[in-house]
């Protein structure tokens, strides 16, 4: 582009100095950017999709497209891309944030004789994805429309959800404490806002896209209406959300969106339904995140409970099986039917591989029923729901012949429409192409004038063939030819040389150096049938096609619900895989209040290392919260978290990595485990612990599951002893929650003694040799000491640091014994403090011998040994390890 001369802009261009088309894009693109700001035109042209002015420049900036300019003089930025390629630069600018406009052509370039006719047909934004291709495979893009309390008569905050992808249309109110976590919970893409609160929204919108939309399109009396018209209903009062004006002003405002950004074609959008927050376990924002449910804490990845535990063969049932361990239940009578599918699988291996062979070859039904809706699936899909159906039949009879309710209920959903398999079967060829515009999509059966039009079309070459042959025998020419090419048509050449003999009926249609090239009225007239055929067999197999989409989207309903009995007894299968493999077993989900757990392991964990050492937990009355000491890295957070899993696995459906657990009624669980600062919000470390704390204060009950990890860590010593000390009490006898509170506070062990519902337990180690070992099992009790110093001793700190350390380290605590204020790390040590020997470590007798017993296997050479001196050897290790001597 020529820097010297002035760049327009949409907003400076003056449309008489542009040509048509451009005057066309401008009048779009002028109509769409007060709505969206960050809109960007993709304007076909052609075989191009191309953008103009600052769109060029910012598809420039974000994808790298080469940016040129077209006019001569004031030159229009321009940059394009090829509309086979569309799919992978639209993923790239949603993901940028950017919505997209596609506009298409309305006829030929070929028969306008001014500009194309053009009209956009969809605004892409990232809630209102339905292509597969810019989709997660394993997860949902939602909408989220949020609603702000309306007063006394909805004082809570509203929360409407769509997923066109499969048109789940969810409702929800909530208090704001809560609103982050659901968020959390629903992870939407894109949330329309009204424009008044557009700041505030900002902080719940866990990186999604904040799209405000003008105050009136919140509108409760126009969402009820939006509601009735859309739906065809006289009344809501079936759903239950007449007197909730919040949820009517949120949902009005996504169906008003998805209008909008869809145009002509509406998605297929399920009866709206109303969830009461109290049938789900409450899980925040942090407690998602730090249990690492769908996304590792690390931040190069890492294993997460989900992707430990999805052995799914669909991405259908893989989404499913999300859905449940992202929002369990509180009531039991759901997470019990699970259990019971589960223990059915596990049990009878055959009928694993029957349900598995069946659900293998199918598609993502879920998403094809949605594409289907919107008029946009692909003859490759529906070639794919045709081969499937068969497949979910197969399936149906396989979940008919199961005991567990889960399966029985799944069976008759499961059976396909007949009259749909007969259709698509005889509309569709076997392999039809991957495009409409490939052609070769419709079956030649499906229509007579089809096949008719094919014929004459395909069989051009054998009249051609015919025809030179008679016009050779007919002028003697020999060397005459029929040809054809794209820019002449057909026409019959000879040399130069015997263009003096052909018959009078041949007129002359081209003259090149060596030949010449006539043409006959018969041949003409074969011409003009021939690509007549062409052009109609093409228009008409578009007519055909979408005939054909629009019956089948009479099934969508059942397709939906199909696809969903295939993922429920897909997720049920990857469950009772993975209980089968790590040898699981089956929770009991009791109406005794308390958490009592057997052998608990981690689930992510246990796969990551070959000998878990497993623990025991037990949170009922009479020991609400348990004190957890111990040194670093011995394993506190690993046991804490392992007790949430289980319980959340438990009211999710699956079986648990435990040898057995009773879990009672669990309204909530909440964690603080781990903080950083919060540098973008201003706040310290100390200031994100507290925060998190006082939102788990506000909003534990009797029946919540509370994991605390090292409150008070991030303030002075005494200062954060106090503040801990007071939570726990808080927890422990005010709100009376079921609480894990892990500390290196060793003071807080004596809270056992003034509180009730207080009991200590450790995660055991042992110190030889100035090492220290990590046993990482949980005991009754207080641990002895912190081994913080041989912790940092393991981690390579210098030994003069450490040396120093240790003689810090009792001078310290002599002096808060003496004058019991917080001492000053920076003073002189006492007179010959540093020389003083370090004071012998209490030796653990049995764990020595362990330690002892381990070495003496580890000097073993097996390739010295005889026989006969091994077998001596492991008699020798056996008595030892039992507690004898050796022989």
């Amino acid at each position: 582009m020529n820097a010297s001369k002035p760049i327009l802009t949409t907003e400076n261009a003056d449309p008489a100095s542009l040509t048509p088309a451009m005057q066309q894009f401008l009048e779009i693109r002028r109509g769409l950017v007060k709505q969206y700001p960050n809109i960007i035109l993709l304007y076909r042209m052609g075989d191009f999709y191309e953008t103009f002015f600052e769109d060029a420049v910012e598809i420039n900036r974000l994808l790298g497209i080469t940016l040129t300019s077209r006019g001569k003089t004031v030159p229009v930025p321009l940059a394009g891309v090829p509309y086979m390629t569309l799919d992978s630069y639209l993923a790239r600018l949603v993901k940028a944030g950017k919505a997209v406009g596609i506009v298409e052509q309305q006829g030929d370039s070929t028969t306008n004789k001014g500009a194309v006719p053009r009209k956009l047909v969809r605004i892409v934004t990232p809630g209102t994805l339905t292509e597969s291709e810019l989709l997660p495979s394993k997860a949902d893009a939602a909408l989220l429309a949020l609603e702000p309390p309306l007063g006394k008569k909805a004082p809570e905050w509203s929360i409407v959800s769509l997923v066109l992808s499969n048109g789940a249309f969810k409702a929800m109110s909530v208090a704001e404490e809560e609103l982050a976590g659901e968020i959390a919970r629903i992870a939407p893409k894109e949330i329309l806002v009204p424009d008044s609160i557009r700041e505030k929204a900002q902080g719940f919108a866990s990186g999604a896209l904040v799209t405000p939309l003008p105050d009136w399109h919140f509108d409760p009396e126009h969402g009820a209406e939006q509601l009735r018209h859309h739906f065809q209903m006289e009344s809501l009062d079936a759903w239950a959300v007449s007197e909730k004006p919040g949820i009517l002003a949120a949902a009005g405002a996504v169906l008003g969106y998805v209008s909008q950004t869809q145009i002509e074609s509406m998605p297929h959008i399920r009866p709206l339904v109303l969830e009461e927050s109290s049938r789900f376990v409450g899980l925040d924002a942090a407690t998602r995140r730090n249990l690492e449910l769908t996304e590792s804490l690390r931040s190069g990845g890492g294993p997460t409970l989900l992707s430990t535990i999805d052995h799914c063969l669909t991405a259908m049932g893989s989404r499913m099986l999300r859905g449940w361990i992202t929002q369990p239940m509180r009531a039991p009578e759901v997470p019990r039917e699970r259990h019971r599918a589960v223990g059915e699988l596990v049990g009878d291996p055959d009928k694993c591989e029957e349900l598995a062979s069946a659900l293998r070859p199918l598609p993502d039904l879920e998403r094809i029923a949605s594409r289907i809706a919107l008029g946009s699936v692909r003859p490759r899909e529906l070639a794919g729901l045709r081969d499937a159906l068969p497949q979910l039949s197969k399936l149906s009879k396989a979940a008919a012949g199961c005991l567990s309710d889960c399966f029985k209920a799944a069976a008759p959903v499961l059976d396909p429409p007949q009259e749909l398999s007969e259709t698509l079967t005889r509309a569709l060829l076997p392999e039809p192409a991957v495009t409409l515009r490939d052609g070769e999509v419709i079956a030649d059966s499906f229509s007579d004038e089809l096949r008719q039009l094919r014929s004459l079309r395909d069989h051009a070459g054998d009249f051609l063939t015919e025809l030179e042959a008679r016009e050779k025998q007919r002028t003697g020419i020999p060397n005459l030819r029929v040809e054809y090419n794209r820019v002449t048509g057909y026409f019959i050449e000879v040399t130069r040389g015997q263009a003096d003999r052909v018959p009078a009926d041949y007129r002359r249609r081209q003259t090149l150096k060596n030949v010449e090239r006539f043409v006959t009225p018969e041949l003409k007239g074969w011409e003009d049938k021939a690509i007549a055929a062409r052009e109609r067999s093409v228009q008409l197999e578009r007519e055909l096609y979408e005939g054909l989409v629009r019956s089948c989207s009479a099934w969508v309903e059942r397709l939906t619900e199909a696809s969903e009995a295939a993922a429920s007894i897909d997720a049920l299968l990857s469950l009772a895989r993975h209980a089968r493999d790590m040898e699981w077993t089956e929770p009991e989900l009791s109406e005794q209040s308390g958490i009592v757990i057997r052998g608990a392991r981690h689930p992510v964990v246990e796969k990551a290392i070959e000998h878990y050492v497993a623990n025991d937990c037990e949170l009922v009355p009479g020991r609400r919260l348990l004190v957890i000491t111990g040194p670093n890295m011995g394993g506190k957070s690993t046991y804490m978290r392992s007790v949430a899993l289980i319980a959340l696995l438990a009211l999710a459906g699956s079986w648990v990595p435990a040898q057995s657990a009773r879990i009672g009624p669990i309204d909530r669980i909440l964690t603080r485990i781990g903080a950083s600062d919060d540098l973008a919000g201003g706040k310290s470390t100390f200031m994100v612990e507290m925060v998190e704390a006082a939102a788990i204060l506000h909003q534990a009950s009797s029946r919540s599951l509370v994991l605390m990890d090292e409150i008070g860590r991030g303030t002075s010593t005494f200062d954060g002893l106090s503040l801990a000390a007071a939570i726990a009490r808080e927890l422990a006898d005010r709100i009376r929650s079921y609480t894990l509170f892990a500390t290196h506070f060793f003071e807080l062990t004596q809270l056992s003694q003034s509180c009730a519902e207080v009991a200590n337990v450790h995660v055991r180690a042992i110190q030889s040799s100035g090492r220290v070992v990590f046993l990482h099992e949980v005991r009754e009790g207080p641990a002895s000491q912190s081994y913080g110093i041989a912790v940092a001793q393991l981690a390579g700190v210098p030994q003069r640091v450490i040396r120093e350390a240790r003689s810090t380290l009792r001078e310290l605590e002599e002096r808060s014994r003496l004058s019991g204020e917080q001492p000053d790390l920076f003073s002189s040590p006492g007179a010959g403090a540093q020389d003083e020997a370090p004071a012998e470590e209490e030796e653990d007798t049995e764990a020595q011998a362990a330690l002892r017993l381990r070495d003496e296997i580890a000097a073993l050479d097996p390739d010295s040994l005889t026989p006969r001196d091994a077998l001596v050897r492991l008699y020798t290790l056996i008595e030892q390890a039992r507690g004898g001597k050796p022989a």
